[in-house]
């Protein structure tokens, strides 16, 4: 059996074709990993991953163009930012940022380090979610 180019490209199309329906099959199933704040590492820096604890404090910048969260969970805490891109959502969807303190919330976003310390940075008005009622 001769291997031509056409049998070669036949071959390639039709395994691009299965990966590519693959991906739009499972896409909707792929989710950040859940960590504990105390689990966290500079190993994960630029890794989008999800965090459950409690709204502690919420507090506006000194320029007032971003938010910062303190996130806190059984054994740690972590600054959470909401940048000014993010914050016209959170308008537009009529959220106010400061109804999320003393809140139990998921988080998701993106592992970064600012002057030695770690913080979360949100991707947008959806990666907050109320996981229930106030804690007391």
């Amino acid at each position: 059996m001769e291997i031509t180019d056409n049998k070669i490209f036949k071959i390639a199309l039709f395994t691009a074709l299965i990966g590519m329906m693959g991906m739009i099959i499972f896409a909707g199933d792929i989710a950040p990993k859940e960590v504990a704040i105390e689990d966290i590492n500079r190993g994960m820096i630029d890794e989008k991953v999800a965090i459950v604890g409690v709204i502690e404090s919420v507090k506006l910048s000194a320029s007032g163009k971003s938010y910062f969260l303190t996130l806190v969970d059984n054994n740690g805490k972590i600054s959470v930012v909401i940048f000014e891109s993010s914050i016209v959502e959170f308008q537009e969807a009529g959220i106010d940022i400061n109804s999320f303190k003393n809140k139990r919330v998921k988080v998701t976003g993106t592992l970064t380090e600012y002057r030695s310390n770690m913080e979360l940075i949100l991707d947008n008005a959806n990666s907050i979610k109320i996981e229930n009622e106030d804690i007391q």
